[in-house]
C-alpha cells in the first residue's frame, strides 16, 4: 500500500500542478506593474491602507478578467445583449478559474424588490401556499404582489376542417397584487400647491415640477394641445381644464405636423419620479418628490402589496403575508413544523434557505422588507446565501470586506463561513481590515505602503505570522489595542427620545448626551439605526451621514462633488477676464473630440469596448485655448491634476489665494484624503475614500450635531487613529457628535456608550446599557461589554 502511494506521488498527473493563480505586470489604475502568485483552495486576505489598490487588483483585474473570459465563452449573438468589458491592464493571467463576486453594492432599490423576492424564499413560499393553503385560490401567480389580476373576452378566429370558425374565449389571470396601490404597500398623495403656482399661467412659468419648462417640447406640447389655454392662469381655468392639465390618459395630438402624446402631470410624474426608490433619485428630484408627495400605507391591504383573494388563502393560520411579515427566525421554526409529504422536497429547500439567514446573522430580517434599506453589509451576506448550499467547486469567491457592519460577536460566524468555502475545495479573495479576519488566512498580500500614487505595490506577501514581522504599516498596527480613555468629557445638555418604536424598536426612553462623544453599539440588527436615524436624525441642527453609496458619473470627482470646482472657475475667470464656464470640461471649456471625458470609448458590439486617450487634449479634458489661461501660474488642467495637499498650499497664500477653495480642501485633508487629485473620477474611489469624501463635504453644513453610520468603515487600522483625532477635533470644537459603530477602538474612545440588545430583531430593540466605557467593561453584563473588556485586555 505503501509502496503505491509513494508511486502514485512520484508520478503527479499534470492536471494536478496547476495551484497558483498568476498576476505578472498588473497596471490597473495605481498599480505598479504588480506580480504575484496566489494559491488556489486556500484564503487569501487582501490588506492595505484606503486606496493602496487593493480593489484595483482583486475585483479591477483578477475578478473582471475572469468575467470576460467567462462572457466570451458565449456565441457573438448573446454577447451582443451583455455588457461589454473591457480587458484589466495586466501583461499575463494565468490559472484563472470561474470568479463570484460578493460586494457591497446596495441591492436595486427598485420599489417591488424585497429580501423574499431577491432570494429564492418568496418563489417557494409561494408555491407551498399554491399548494397547501385553504381555500384554494390558484397557482403561485396568485400569491405575488407582482402579477396584477386580470380577465377578458372576446372573439378569436381558429381553424377547423379546413375552414375558418370565430369562437367567443374568455380568460382570467389570478395574480396577487393590490388593486388599489399596484403592488407598493403604499399610495401617493400630491400636494397640488408644490406642483404649480395657481396664480401664474403656463407661459408665465407657473409649473414648479423639475425639468418642466415652456421652453422645450413641454412648452410646445402645453401650448399646441388645446386642452387649456396657457396664458389664462390655473386658478381660473374650469374642472374640465384643471383635470386635462392633472389627469388626463395619454392621448395623441399633432402639433406643427408632428405626432405626439399629451398627458397629465400626475400620471407623467408617476411614470417618470416615482417609479424609481426615493432613496434612488438625483438630490433636486428628491427634494421635489419629498415636497409635493406623501406616501400612506395602502389602507386596502395594509401595507402587505397582497390583495385580499391572497391574504385569504391559509396555512395554519396564517397567510402569505404573514409569513413574510415574520422574522426569518421565527418563519424557520414555523415551515420545520409543516409535515406534509406531499410538499416535503420544497419544505426542505425552504427551510435551508431560511436557517442560511440565521446562520449568516441575517434571522432577524424579514422577507417583505424593502431590498433597497438594506446596509451594505447586510446586502452582502444576503448574496452569499446563494452560494452556501452550492455543490460547485473550484469556483473563485471575492469579497469585499464581509465583517462590514457585524458586531465582534458576529464577525467569528462570518469568519466560520469563509473557510467552510474555501474547505468545499474554493479559492476564497477577502478584501479586509478587521484583524480578526485577517489572522484567519492561510495567505495575506499586503499593498501600499500608501494609498493612491503612493501606493499600488506589494509590500508583503506571505503567512500571518510573517505580516506581523514585516514591519508594513498592517504589521505594525494589526495587533494595536485601544485603551480606555482615563477621563471622558461631561455632556452640556441632553437630547431627549422618548417612546421610539420604528421598526423593533419597543418604546425605547433614552437621553443622549451632548457636546460630548456618543458611540451607539449593539448585535447587527439590535436597532441601532432604527433609534438614530428614525428618532434623532431629523431633528433640527443634526447632520446625518448615512452609509448611502456617492451618486456620480466617471465624469464627476472630488472637485464637482465637494463644490471646490465653482469658486475655482471664478477664480479663473476674475484672473483672466472670460466666463466660467470655460473652465468646465462638461461645459464651453470641454475638448470638442471626447467632449471633456478625456478617452474615447469605442463600442465593437460584442467584443470589449476600448477606451482610448483623446488625442487632441492628451487626456486633459479642455480646449487648448482653455489651457492658455492661468492663475497662480498653473492652468485649470494642472490644478485637478493636483493632490489635496498639494492644493492646500496652492490655494493657501499667493497669487492663488482662494479661502474658499481652501476651507473645503482643509476638511478633505482632515479626513485623510490628502493623496487624492482633484479630478480623479468617483467611480474610481474606494468604499473608505468615498465614505470620508462624504464626511468631509458634510462637515461644511452648519449644525450642532453629527450623527456618522459606522465610519470606520473601509478604514485600515492605521486610518482609524485619524478617524478618532477628527471626531475628537469635531466634539473639542463645540460639536455633538452621535456615531453608530461595532468598532472596539471607537466604542473604547467614547465619552459615553449606548448598547442596545440583548438580541437581534424582535430579541433586541431594547437599552441594555448606557454609561461610560469604563463602567461597561466593569460591568461586562452585555456581549459588547464583553468583547469590549477582551479587546482592551481588561
Amino acid at each position: 500500500m505503501a509502496a503505491r502511494t509513494n508511486a502514485r506521488a512520484a508520478a503527479a498527473h499534470v492536471a494536478d500542478s496547476h495551484d497558483l493563480i498568476r498576476v505578472h505586470g498588473a497596471r490597473e489604475n495605481n498599480l505598479k506593474d504588480v506580480s504575484i502568485e496566489l494559491p488556489k483552495r486556500r484564503l487569501t486576505v487582501f490588506t492595505g491602507v484606503s486606496g493602496s489598490g487593493k480593489s484595483s487588483l482583486v475585483f479591477g483585474t483578477i475578478a473582471a478578467e475572469s468575467q470576460r473570459m467567462i462572457n466570451e465563452t458565449y456565441s457573438a449573438f448573446i454577447q451582443g445583449f451583455m455588457p461589454t468589458l473591457a480587458r484589466p491592464d495586466v501583461d499575463v493571467l494565468d490559472g484563472l478559474t470561474t470568479a463570484i463576486i460578493v460586494d457591497q453594492e446596495r441591492m436595486g432599490s427598485n420599489p417591488r424588490s424585497t429580501v423574499g423576492t431577491a432570494t429564492d424564499a418568496n418563489a417557494m413560499l409561494r408555491i407551498l401556499f399554491s399548494r397547501l393553503g385553504k381555500p384554494h385560490i390558484g397557482s403561485s401567480q396568485a400569491f405575488s404582489f407582482n402579477v396584477a389580476s386580470i380577465s377578458g373576452a372576446g372573439a378569436v378566429t381558429v381553424r377547423k376542417g379546413g375552414q375558418q370558425v370565430k369562437e367567443r374565449r374568455s380568460f382570467r389571470l389570478t395574480g396577487g397584487m393590490c388593486p388599489r396601490c399596484d403592488g407598493r404597500g403604499s399610495v401617493q398623495d400630491f400636494d397640488l400647491s408644490a406642483l404649480y403656482d395657481a396664480d401664474k399661467s403656463l407661459n408665465e412659468g407657473a409649473l414648479t415640477i423639475p425639468g418642466y419648462t415652456m421652453d422645450g417640447w413641454y412648452g410646445r406640447i402645453f401650448r399646441g394641445c388645446g386642452f387649456f389655454d396657457p396664458d389664462k392662469p390655473i386658478r381660473k381655468f374650469t374642472k374640465r381644464e384643471r383635470a386635462d392639465l392633472l389627469y388626463k390618459e395619454p392621448t395623441k395630438i399633432k402639433i406643427e405636423g408632428i405626432n405626439l402624446t399629451y398627458e397629465g402631470l400626475i400620471p407623467k410624474i408617476q411614470k417618470s419620479m416615482l417609479a424609481k426608490d426615493v432613496d434612488a433619485m438625483q438630490p433636486h428630484i428628491r427634494a421635489f418628490v419629498e415636497r409635493a408627495v406623501t406616501f400612506t400605507v395602502c389602507p386596502d391591504c395594509d401595507g402587505t402589496r397582497l390583495s385580499a383573494e391572497a391574504r385569504s388563502s391559509k396555512i395554519n393560520g396564517n397567510s402569505i403575508a404573514d409569513a413574510c411579515a415574520m422574522q426569518i427566525s421565527d418563519l424557520a421554526d414555523w415551515v420545520r413544523d409543516l409535515r406534509e409529504p406531499s410538499v416535503a422536497p420544497l419544505l426542505e429547500a425552504l427551510g435551508e434557505t431560511l436557517d442560511s439567514f440565521v446562520e449568516i446573522g441575517l434571522g432577524y430580517l424579514s422577507l417583505d422588507r424593502p431590498s433597497g434599506t438594506l446596509s451594505g453589509g447586510e446586502a452582502q451576506r444576503t448574496r452569499m446565501i446563494r452560494h452556501l448550499g452550492s455543490s460547485l467547486t473550484d469556483v473563485t469567491y471575492v469579497f469585499d470586506e464581509p465583517t462590514v457592519g457585524l458586531h465582534p460577536h458576529d464577525i467569528q460566524r462570518m469568519n466560520d463561513l469563509l473557510l467552510r468555502l474555501r474547505d468545499k475545495g474554493n479559492t476564497v479573495l477577502v478584501v479586509e481590515h478587521k484583524p480578526e479576519t485577517i489572522v484567519i488566512g492561510d495567505h495575506v498580500v499586503d499593498l501600499g505602503p500608501g494609498a493612491g500614487t503612493g501606493g499600488g505595490e506589494v509590500v508583503y506577501e506571505g503567512t500571518v505570522a510573517g505580516l506581523r514581522k514585516s514591519g508594513t504599516r498592517t504589521g505594525r498596527h494589526l495587533d494595536d489595542r485601544a485603551t480606555l480613555k482615563s477621563a471622558v468629557r461631561s455632556p452640556s445638555g441632553k437630547l431627549a427620545v422618548r417612546g421610539a418604536a420604528t421598526h423593533n424598536l419597543r418604546d425605547v426612553d433614552v437621553d443622549i448626551p451632548l457636546g460630548v462623544l456618543v458611540v451607539v453599539t449593539g448585535v447587527a440588527g439590535s436597532g441601532k439605526s432604527s433609534l438614530i436615524h428614525g428618532s434623532v436624525a431629523g431633528r433640527d441642527g443634526v447632520v446625518a451621514i448615512d452609509q448611502g453609496a456617492i451618486k456620480g458619473s466617471r465624469r464627476s470627482n472630488p472637485a464637482t462633488y465637494t463644490g471646490l470646482l465653482d469658486p475655482v472657475r471664478k477664480a479663473f475667470a476674475k484672473a483672466n477676464g472670460v466666463k466660467p464656464a470655460l473652465f468646465s470640461a462638461n461645459s464651453e471649456g470641454a475638448c470638442p473630440v471626447c467632449n471633456g471625458a478625456g478617452v474615447i470609448y469605442t463600442d465593437l458590439a460584442m467584443m470589449a469596448g476600448v477606451a482610448t486617450t483623446c488625442e487632441e487634449c492628451a487626456g486633459k479634458r479642455f480646449q487648448a485655448e482653455v489651457l492658455e489661461y492661468h492663475l497662480g501660474g498653473r492652468d485649470i488642467a494642472e490644478v485637478l491634476a493636483m493632490p489635496v495637499a498639494q492644493a492646500v498650499e496652492f490655494f493657501g497664500d499667493g497669487d492663488a489665494h482662494l479661502p474658499a477653495a481652501h476651507r473645503i480642501l482643509d476638511r478633505l485633508s482632515d479626513v485623510g484624503l490628502g493623496y487624492l487629485t482633484l479630478g480623479q473620477p468617483l467611480t474610481t474611489l474606494s468604499g473608505g475614500e468615498r465614505q470620508r469624501l462624504k464626511l468631509a463635504t458634510h462637515m461644511g453644513e452648519k449644525g450642532g450635531t453629527y450623527v456618522l453610520d459606522e465610519p470606520t468603515s473601509g478604514l485600515h487600522l492605521a486610518d482609524v487613529e485619524q478617524l478618532l483625532a477628527l471626531l475628537d477635533r469635531l466634539v473639542d470644537g463645540g460639536k455633538s457628535v452621535i456615531v453608530i459603530e461595532h468598532h472596539q477602538a471607537v466604542m473604547a474612545h467614547a465619552d459615553w456608550i449606548i448598547d442596545l440588545g440583548p438580541g437581534a430583531g424582535h430579541d433586541g430593540g431594547r437599552i441594555v446599557f448606557e454609561g461610560t466605557p469604563e463602567d461597561l467593561v466593569a460591568a461586562r453584563s452585555t456581549l459588547t461589554g464583553e468583547h469590549l473588556a477582551t479587546y482592551v485586555g481588561a
